[in-house]
């Protein structure tokens, strides 16, 4: 296996550090083409759907992409803004702020995102960090709980990167960030922060993603976590 290695590399004492935030992902356009490139990649992914490969092949190829695409492009552009995807649009802002907040306080930190699945890609990040001289790389992906089917799938797309790479940064990976305490201040301020402008209302209602009950029995935390 030939290893990439990093073009023009200087080996001097580097303390760059590099945080890649990452989210799950999104067509690049609404439309079924891009949805069906975008829907393949997630729905191919094994975290996903733990269904006997080929098995699962006949019924993504055969049933889901054909008919789904047409289906998700049209609800993707009742919410397509005109500067693109509204989270590859949020998820910029996010960076933005990050890399403002982080910079202010601690220094020269080079801060970043990539999407699970899509583009940006993780490894294309990754490459770039380095390019930049980060040695040391923490990844967050951007879901406060912890699943396999999210958090474990982003690890392994961070994994893939790395089994080609001859020099490896020194790794940190947030698993979860549901219990912190600012990150709860954080949800309290923005239902707040509404209450004070539209009203209280007589219930919050607090939706969350699920995952299949033989996940959570086979130990997955996520329903926990929330």
């Amino acid at each position: 296996m030939k290893f990439t290695g990093l073009e023009n590399f200087k080996h001097e004492q580097s303390q760059k550090i590099g945080v890649l935030l990452v989210n799950l992902g999104t067509p690049e356009q609404p439309t079924p083409r891009a949805l069906r490139t975008y829907l393949k990649e997630f729905l191919s992914d094994h975290r996903v759907v733990e269904i006997p490969k080929f098995i699962w092949w006949m019924i993504l190829h055969l049933i889901i992409l054909p008919f789904r695409a047409k289906r998700s492009a049209k609800a993707y552009q009742s919410i397509w803004q005109a500067d693109g995807s509204p989270l590859l649009i949020n998820t910029q802002k996010l960076t933005e702020k990050v890399a403002h907040a982080i910079n202010r306080s601690e220094g020269q930190v080079l801060v970043d995102f990539a999407m699970r699945y899509g583009t940006p890609s993780v490894d294309s990040k990754i490459e770039k960090l380095q390019q930049s001289g980060a040695k040391k790389l923490m990844v967050i992906p951007l879901y406060p709980q912890y699943s396999a089917t999210t958090t474990a799938s982003t690890f392994d797309a961070v994994a893939k990167s790395f089994a080609k790479r001859r020099l490896l940064p020194e790794l940190r990976f947030v698993n979860n960030y549901h219990d912190n305490s600012l990150y709860i201040k954080a949800l309290a301020e923005k239902v707040e922060g509404y209450w004070q402008k539209h009203g209280k209302a007589e219930k919050l209602v607090l939706s969350y993603h699920g995952i299949p009950k033989r996940n959570w029995l086979l130990g997955d935390p996520y329903a926990c976590e929330c």
